[in-house]
């Protein structure tokens, strides 16, 4: 470990790693020295990911999967604890928006694949690396949430339910594993930023008017190489870029 590359040696795994939040962060923690695991569905979009951070002097492996489908998960936690001992970074990033919609019009199969990706699927990437996680001499839980999980808005009941989930669910884990010391679990509401997702939401809205998704990555990469405590739901802020004086 250095102090340009701080996590030098470490393990970090990225959910929804091919574009936004995921990629901006895996190429920061790549940076920073880690080997990265790449997972999303996309392999072409995880290999031009892998490109760059090869690019700038950074190592990383796809795994291109669906988080959602059966068996994918322990399969992948069998072939990374073949090849590493401990890992050290579990950024549960991956999300499904689904429709915004009201409450009694939610359809039973969308919400169950929302549930099925937003919950289930983080909840069985925490089951599959906990020991992983546990023998690391430090290692951090990072799950990405929205406002929506702790501050119910109309219409975004299927999206906010399921965060309301994720955030409680890894509350718990952290709360479980506080009394051994080695284990930090972080809920992290991005807050509006330049991806995707936001854009399906809010397709009226000024892209350029935010914050873009390295500026999230840059908010991760700075928790984990502080002290914080384990147990903590907290924003990344700015939302919105500022506009200079006179534009």
């Amino acid at each position: 470990m250095t102090d340009d590359k701080p996590l030098a040696g470490r393990l970090a795994l990225v959910t929804g790693a091919s574009r936004g939040i995921g990629a901006a962060t895996a190429e920061a923690l790549a940076a920073a020295g880690a080997h990265v695991i790449l997972v999303a569905r996309t392999a072409k979009a995880l290999e031009e990911v892998e490109e760059r951070i090869h690019d700038a002097g950074g190592a990383a492996t796809i795994a291109p999967l669906d988080l959602a489908e059966g068996e994918s998960i322990g399969k992948l936690a069998a072939a990374a604890a073949e090849r590493w001992d401990a890992l050290d970074v579990l950024v549960l990033n991956a999300a499904m928006l689904g429709s915004l919609t009201p409450v009694e019009h939610i359809d039973a199969k969308e919400y169950a694949r929302i549930l099925t990706l937003n919950v289930v699927a983080n909840q069985a990437l925490i089951a599959a690396f906990d020991q992983m996680l546990r023998r690391s001499e430090r290692a951090d839980v990072v799950a990405v949430s929205s406002s929506v999980g702790s501050e119910p808005r109309a219409f975004w009941g299927a999206y906010g339910s399921s965060k309301a989930a994720l955030e409680n669910l890894a509350l718990a884990y952290g709360d479980e594993t506080a009394y051994a010391g080695k284990l930090r679990v972080h809920v992290l509401d991005p807050g509006a930023t330049r991806t995707r997702m936001r854009a399906l939401a809010f397709p009226g809205e000024e892209p350029e008017n935010l914050k873009p998704p390295e500026v999230v990555a840059d908010f991760i990469l700075k928790r984990l190489l502080s002290d914080a405590p384990s147990g903590e739901r907290v924003r990344s802020t700015p939302s919105r870029l500022r506009r200079p004086a006179g534009s």
